[in-house]
């Protein structure tokens, strides 16, 4: 019910779900470390930050990656007869997805030095349990992509959306309209506009094909935006 509620956008009441829902569990045999209290815990944090209560969400943020990497580092050691592969891996993958979390909102809020640093650990995380080509590893490869771009760092962020786009077209990813409109962006701004403008229209093409009007509209403006540049700069 609580993540029903969390899915429609139903804050408040998704928040006092997840909270009777934790009560529940460490009231019964669940310690504070446990997978599902932290998942918890990181949804709490995603609703603090959606309402912009940021003491809230740096401190639900912060006591997730804290815990889950204590966790971690208590679990490297122990040999898969206690302690299966699967499940060291999900908490490493859980503590990536608070990692990327953390990040989308530490760029929301333009804290972007930070933001990169929880994005390049996310990355390292998705690629060393999920490897190079599962979709995760792109988005955050994307991810990372914009907030290095946002820093002003054009050619570290070209290198990190060009392997983006070339894994994304490989694996025939659902978002890589979305990750040729990063490349395209990134190239305007490093001035390579006829490549930038080849890139737009591909994007362009695949995002009408797959009906999404939004990113559509959007690309169409950056072509617009991108014909401006080209003309100042003649």
């Amino acid at each position: 019910m609580a993540n029903v509620a969390f899915m429609r956008g139903q804050l408040d009441n998704a928040e006092k779900l997840y909270k009777a829902s934790m009560s529940y569990l460490l009231a019964g045999d669940a310690k504070e470390d446990d997978n599902a209290v932290l998942e918890m815990s990181l949804k709490l944090a995603s609703i603090y930050a959606a309402q912009k209560q940021h003491k809230l969400a740096l401190a639900g943020y912060e006591f997730c990656i804290l815990t889950l990497e204590e966790k971690i580092a208590k679990q490297k050691d122990l040999p898969e007869d206690v302690l299966p592969a699967e499940e060291k891996a999900n908490t490493r993958l859980l503590l990536g997805m608070s990692l990327d979390s953390y990040a989308r909102y530490l760029l929301n809020i333009n804290q972007l030095p930070v933001a990169q640093k929880m994005y390049e650990k996310a990355l390292q995380i998705s690629n060393d349990v999920q490897g190079e080509t599962h979709p995760q590893t792109v988005v955050l490869m994307n991810d990372l992509a914009t907030v290095l771009d946002a820093q002003g760092h054009y050619d570290e962020a070209y290198s990190y959306v060009k392997r983006a786009a070339e894994l994304a077209k490989e694996t025939q990813h659902p978002e890589e309209h979305m990750v040729l409109n990063n490349l395209a962006a990134i190239l305007m701004h490093k001035e390579d506009f006829l490549q930038a403008k080849q890139v737009y229209k591909e994007a362009l093409k695949q995002a009408q094909q797959k009906g999404d009007v939004a990113s559509a509209q959007h690309i169409e403006e950056e072509l617009a935006e991108l014909a401006k540049r080209r003309k100042g700069s003649k």
